[in-house]
Formats: C-alpha cells, sequence, structure tokens
C-alpha cells in the first residue's frame, strides 16, 4: 500500500486523501503555535504545514536517519528558526515535553505497521501531557490493524473520551482526533460535535471537507496581504 506520494511538479501538494484527512486538525485548531509530527516519511505534511502555516513552528521526529537523509530528495526545507527534523525515538523524546504542542501528527509507520510502542497507553498519556490545553493530536491507525480497538481505547482512555473521527475519510486509514481538556476551548466543542455526527455524516461529503480545507489553506497563504 502507498503510503507517500509526492507530486515534481508540485512538491508540496498533498496527494494522498489520508494526509488531506489529517489536515482536518485546522477546524480544531486553525491558528497553531508548534505542531509537533511522529514521522517524517516522505515529508508531505512536513512541506505542506511549513509553507500553507507560516506562523507555525513545526518538530518532527523520526526514527530512522535513511529516511531523514533522503530528505533534499524529496523537497523537504532544510532546518531553520521554525522547522527542524530530530533523529530521535518519538517515544522517548514525547515523554519529556509538557504543555508544547498545539498539535501532535502521529503518522510513524515501518514496513511493519504501526510499532506498537506508538500504540501503548503510556505513549498515549505523554501524547495529552504533551499537548497544551484544547490542543490536538491527530492519529493514523489503519482500520484493519489486529490492534486497532485496544489503541482506540487507550486513546480514548488517555484522554477521556474526547476523541472522534470523520466516517469513511480515508479509506483504510482511520483518522483519529483526541483533543486534551482545559476549559469550554473551541477545540473540545468542534470534538464533541463530530462525534455526534461523524463529521459530515456522509464519506463522500467528509472527504470534499478535507479536500476543501487543504485548498483553503492553499488560497489564502497565496492571496496577497489586505
Amino acid at each position: 500500500m502507498v503510503q507517500s506520494e509526492m507530486r515534481l511538479s508540485r512538491p508540496d501538494a498533498l496527494v494522498l486523501s489520508y494526509v488531506r484527512a489529517m489536515m482536518c486538525f485546522v477546524l480544531f485548531q486553525p491558528r497553531p503555535e508548534h505542531i509537533v509530527m511522529v514521522g517524517l516519511g516522505g515529508g508531505s505534511l512536513a512541506k505542506f504545514c511549513y509553507r500553507y502555516l507560516p506562523r507555525a513552528r513545526i518538530t518532527v521526529l523520526e526514527l530512522d536517519p535513511q529516511v531523514i537523509a533522503l530528505r533534499e530528495q524529496f523537497a523537504i526545507p532544510r532546518d531553520n528558526a521554525r522547522f527542524r527534523v530530530i533523529q530521535t525515538d518519538a517515544v522517548t523524546y514525547m515523554a519529556q515535553l509538557a504543555d508544547s504542542a498545539d498539535v501532535l501528527l502521529v503518522d510513524g509507520f515501518d514496513a511493519d505497521g504501526l510499532p506498537p510502542p506508538l500504540g501503548s497507553a503510556s505513549f498515549y498519556a505523554d501524547c495529552r501531557r504533551a499537548l497544551r490545553p484544547g490542543g490536538v493530536m491527530v492519529a493514523n491507525i489503519f482500520s484493519y490493524d489486529p490492534h486497532y480497538r485496544a489503541m482506540l481505547r487507550r486513546l480514548n482512555q488517555a484522554f477521556e473520551a474526547r476523541v472522534c473521527w470523520f466516517n469513511g475519510i480515508a479509506g483504510n486509514n482511520r483518522i483519529l482526533f483526541a483533543v486534551r481538556d482545559g476549559g469550554d476551548t473551541p477545540a473540545l466543542a468542534m470534538q464533541r460535535k463530530v462525534a455526534r455526527t461523524g463529521g459530515l455524516a456522509l464519506p463522500l461529503l467528509n472527504k470534499l471537507l478535507a479536500r476543501w480545507i487543504v485548498w483553503k489553506l492553499r488560497t489564502a497563504r497565496a492571496a496577497p496581504p489586505a
């Protein structure tokens, strides 16, 4: 199964449906100051967020140095004041964060799928602590993973059932959105709404919503300042 794809003519475009679905985090956190990503891969999310969320600082955690070595081939930006790629074990790194991120994007697959430590109860608890109040964690999990239900249960426990998803938005990729508590935040209000309705109810409408979000971010960034 293809999990990373890039157009040479538009290297920061989001080609695959699941990465467009993950960008729905802007419904919960439209102006994040700090985004932490678990897994670099082909850099689709990293490149898109770097270009179209210019006020966000982005930290990417990648375990495999061979993946990082390909960053130039995939047109991934060099490290700078608001973008950096760190070669580290995300499980260890996440345990050191607290109240740091507005958004966590967990997409750390290897050749065998999602590594068990990235679906553990302790990792999800660390992710919750790493978020600021009202922050959102986005987890990409295969719906046919034999441990899917167990991971969903752990995620619900860590985030006190503040978990939702958009029905049918990304095929076999189940994109889960978990919001940290911290008062009556807009992110929590959105989580409750999506949990009740499954997004726009119909899978096709949810897919169109993800496309619209990506289009809106691109056009807003391209528009000249008022």
